[in-house]
């Protein structure tokens, strides 16, 4: 039985990721500051469901929470770590950028620091496809150069590959990182494009359409991130005995570091995501056509031949069935009628 480590445990892909790794026999510990970024009910009602489960326990902890979170590692000797953990949203770091800071930035060095002295066999964490920022060659490669973010939620995300690289080279510690591609499904994000536009539909209300719908992401199911992320755990990355210096490639190393596109590798236009929403809900959506919103990238593509070569599986579900499973969840989680909020939304955001 394996000890993990599983950090933003509370969140869309924490939670999903904690109760898959607990079917398989594993040992999770969850942690989670529960932000109130969104709605904490949804957050507390993941872990309802992920308390009642065997061999999981939970602790409300930050990852800026320096000493609480290296004892933590010093007690619990874990064997594997899965930083999922950060401050989300594109939109949002216009407003309050220290958030990212403290959490995207100080709390992973600590994750770092952590697996550093206690001996993790491998770390695993987030990255975002918002990292690919003003790039335009299509589809996004982990062989490309990724230099140039347009918000600091991708800038931040960039910096955590670059950080877990010189871990890997100066210590030795595996480390993989993930860059998802626009995560969607049941018990998703309230602030996510999907949410808001289902809640607005089916109160009648009318819904915000950027870029004039021309928008294209490379929507991604849940459940195919979580195999995706699951596949990866067990294969500890190898230094790279091909890299070179002078031509280097940034998707390996001459250290044990590696990056992954998790995408769905099939780009949906947003207008034709609405559509099929619509079809799933019965009934039309009245949209408000806008312009490209600062921080926004017009499209996001993923090339995902590396993930398919190493671990041998592609995310596959379609947006007509992976829309289909949301709205069935969605009807019957808020049966009772009470609905948060809606909040800004960005298509780029795609995790926890």
């Amino acid at each position: 039985m394996r000890k993990i480590l599983v950090t933003g445990a509370a969140g869309f892909i924490g939670f999903h990721l904690a109760g898959r790794l607990l079917a398989a026999g594993n040992q999770v510990i969850g942690l989670d500051n529960l932000s109130d970024y969104y709605d904490v009910r949804l957050k507390e009602a993941r872990l309802a469901r992920l308390m009642s489960l065997n061999n999981f326990r939970f602790l409300r902890m930050g990852l800026e929470e320096r000493e609480k979170l290296l004892r933590l590692f010093a007690e619990e000797k874990f064997d594997v770590v899965v930083n999922l953990a950060a401050q989300a949203g594109v939109r949002y770091s216009l407003v309050n950028p220290y958030a990212y800071i403290d959490s995207n930035i100080v709390g992973f060095i600590n994750i770092l620091e952590g697996c550093r002295h206690h001996g993790v066999q491998h770390l695993v964490f987030a990255s975002s496809s918002s990292v690919y920022g003003a790039n335009t060659k299509m589809p996004f490669s982990v062989h490309h150069n990724v230099d140039h973010p347009v918000s600091l939620y991708a800038a931040t995300k960039k910096a955590n590959e670059l950080m877990a690289h010189s871990y890997a080279s100066l210590y030795n510690i595996p480390c993989t990182g993930l860059r998802f591609f626009t995560v969607y499904g049941p018990w998703g994000r309230p602030d996510m494009a999907l949410f808001l536009f289902t809640k607005a539909i089916l109160e009648g209300r009318s819904i915000d359409v950027f870029n004039h719908g021309r928008m294209q992401r490379d929507f991604t199911f849940i459940e195919d991130i979580v195999e995706g992320v699951v596949r990866v755990i067990d294969r500890i990355p190898q230094a790279n005995p091909l890299w070179d210096g002078a031509s280097p490639d940034p998707g390996t190393s001459y250290a044990p570091y590696r990056i992954y596109n998790i995408g769905n590798n099939h780009p949906v236009e947003l207008m034709r995501f609405i559509e099929v929403l619509e079809d799933c809900l019965g009934k039309k959506a009245e949209k408000n056509l806008l312009p490209l919103q600062a921080g926004d990238v017009p499209a996001t593509y993923a090339d995902v031949d590396d993930l398919v070569r190493d671990v041998g599986f592609q995310p596959a579900t379609t947006i007509e069935e992976g829309l289909r499973r949301f709205v069935d969840w969605y009807r019957e989680y808020y049966s009772n009628g009470e609905i948060q909020d809606s909040v800004p939304v960005s298509l780029n955001e795609s995790r926890r």
